[in-house]
């Protein structure tokens, strides 16, 4: 029993001091002090969240950009029926499905070399008609000192004829010769003049039945890289 008297006593005396000490803080802090401490709190609610930079986006969709002086370009191939060819030089999309100039067999850009802007563009069938030789006069007809850039949708071989082939060896190419039905093929050549050893210029992918990313066609595929512009 005193015990419990003990305690009650303890417990009177805590409750009035922790009383004391809320009635000394509430008299100490003032209403603007409050105020401005809950104004803070909400700024640090507010404040913007670090997050990583967004990347640029390079011209023509390279992952680094092309130093000053160059031309970039990137040439991908298409991927099953879906997925069409597309030509891009200087950022600017020159055969795509976008524009409506893109189709089944091989598809031409011609780029003066000096301008760096398109000439003429063209895609050749060649799995229905006879179109080897008029791709031979379109590449013919291409000025001295122009940018050819080439690239398959679909079949781009069964109805190729040797001389459209040795034409385009003659261009540079290392790889016409091979290609086969449905073989994806992207190649940039220069037409009176060299390019550069080091930069990517052709690239073939050939049908596989057990490798085949769409059936019946094999896995899209691209070049890119950057010209200089002062090679004439």
């Amino acid at each position: 029993m005193w015990l419990n008297r003990q305690y009650l006593v303890k417990l009177g005396g805590l409750l009035l001091l922790g009383w004391y000490l809320g009635y000394l803080l509430a008299a100490l802090i003032t209403k603007d002090t409050v105020t401005t401490s809950v104004a803070q709190l909400q700024y640090i609610g507010n404040k913007p969240v670090l997050r990583a930079p967004v990347p640029k986006r390079q011209k023509c969709d390279h992952w680094s950009p092309c130093s000053p002086g160059n031309y970039a370009y990137r040439i991908l191939s298409g991927g099953g029926k879906a997925k069409l060819a597309k030509i891009c030089f200087e950022d600017e999309l020159l055969i795509s499905e976008q524009k409506g100039n893109v189709g089944r067999g091989i598809n031409i850009a011609i780029v003066n070399y000096k301008t760096g802007k398109v000439t003429s563009t063209k895609f050749f069938d060649m799995w229905q008609g006879d179109h080897s030789g008029e791709m031979m006069t379109f590449i013919k007809n291409a000025p001295e000192g122009s940018l050819l850039l080439m690239v398959t949708h679909d079949d781009g071989s069964t109805r190729l004829k040797n001389d459209a082939r040795k034409l385009v060896e003659e261009l540079g190419s290392k790889e016409i010769r091979n290609m086969k039905f449905r073989s994806s093929w992207a190649f940039i050549a220069a037409k009176g003049f060299k390019l550069p050893d080091n930069i990517q210029k052709e690239k073939i992918n050939h049908s596989d039945r057990k490798k085949n990313r769409y059936g019946g066609w094999p896995a899209e595929i691209q070049i890119e890289g950057c010209i200089p512009r002062n090679l004439i």
